[in-house]
């Protein structure tokens, strides 16, 4: 029997301040969208990994981090037009109902200030300066954190990762978003689910399976009104997959994508779902640092642990 996996970037403001013009709406739903989610989650009980940007778990900053080797303006929406919103630089209070929630998450890293780490600008130095600080708030929180989330699924820098002890990371989807992936996967039966294995670094790669907000806009509005919602439709088909076999289907979001009360649907149907196929089946669900520790702890038939590679399997 196979498991899901859902993992979301929590990012608030963090997640578009490179922007030129941010998404208005999407700004201002991170924090209802991460308490709507908390909610939805503790009803169906079921765990997810948070992936959190590090600033937001400060209470106060000085707007200019002087001492950290960010590009040239990096912080410049806190010194202007974020000067007067700390709603969206911060969220202690979020964080604290995230780790004091009924469920237990799985809390990880989605690096310090939202740097994009697969970037050519993004070098060795900036990549350890905000995994280092992350953590450094994670642990004054007495956070550990063993996932770690690339801002904008850009990954790069994988052996920094590894020397600051991640276990595990999510990789890039085999499968594409929106249309297209709605196509291959009711079409032209294109499985959904993922095999994680660990890389080079030692390192557990957990790919992601379906980002539950790529079929959006018009589309969407046209589905919904002739069919349904077509990311529910993917969504429980990818459940219905790791049903049946022993793979992992990992959905994945962003708080601020609820920005409608329909999304707010979306989500509890999919959860739902989730949770009664859970009650009728042997299915579990998984945060990436359970899928993390399974893999790590996997022993051949001789008692040599494996490794794997790209679905192949070999001794250490």
């Amino acid at each position: 029997m196979g498991s899901v996996v859902c993992s979301l970037d929590a990012e608030l403001g963090w997640g578009f301040h490179d922007f030129e013009t941010p998404p208005a709406d999407r700004l201002e739903a991170g924090r209802r969208g991460w308490s709507t989610m908390l909610d939805l989650f503790d009803e169906y009980k079921i765990p997810a990994t948070w992936a959190v940007v590090g600033h937001l778990m400060l209470e106060d900053c000085d707007r200019v981090h002087a001492d950290h080797p960010a590009p040239e303006d990096w912080f410049e929406y806190e010194q202007t037009d974020w000067n007067d919103r700390p709603d969206l630089r911060f969220g202690p209070d979020l964080v604290d109902a995230l780790l004091t929630a009924d469920v237990d998450h799985e809390f990880a890293s989605h690096s310090f200030s939202h740097v994009l780490f697969g970037r050519p600008e993004t070098d060795r130095d900036l990549a350890v300066a905000e995994l280092e600080r992350s953590l450094e708030i994670a642990d004054a929180w007495g956070q550990p954190v063993d996932s770690f989330i690339y801002p904008r699924n850009n990954i790069g820098h994988r052996d920094v990762l590894a020397e600051f002890g991640i276990s595990a990371y999510r990789g890039r989807s085999p499968t594409h978003d929106g249309v297209r992936g709605l196509f291959d996967s009711t079409v032209r039966d294109q499985t959904m689910l993922v095999e994680p294995y660990r890389d080079e670094f030692g390192l557990v790669n957990v790919p992601a399976s379906l980002f539950l907000f790529g079929f959006e806009g018009p589309a969407r509005t046209v589905a919904e009104s002739i069919w349904q919602d077509p990311m529910v439709v993917q969504a429980r088909r990818g459940i219905e997959e790791a049903v049946g076999s022993d793979g992992i289907f990992h959905m994945w979001l962003h708080p601020n994508n609820l920005t409608h009360r329909r999304d707010d649907r979306r989500m509890r149907a999919i959860l739902e779902y989730l949770d009664r196929r859970r009650a009728e089946t042997d299915l579990t669900v998984e945060t990436m640092g359970d899928v993390a520790r399974r893999v790590a702890v996997a022993r051949g038939v001789d008692g040599g642990a494996i490794a794997v590679d790209g679905g192949r399997t070999s001794d250490d």
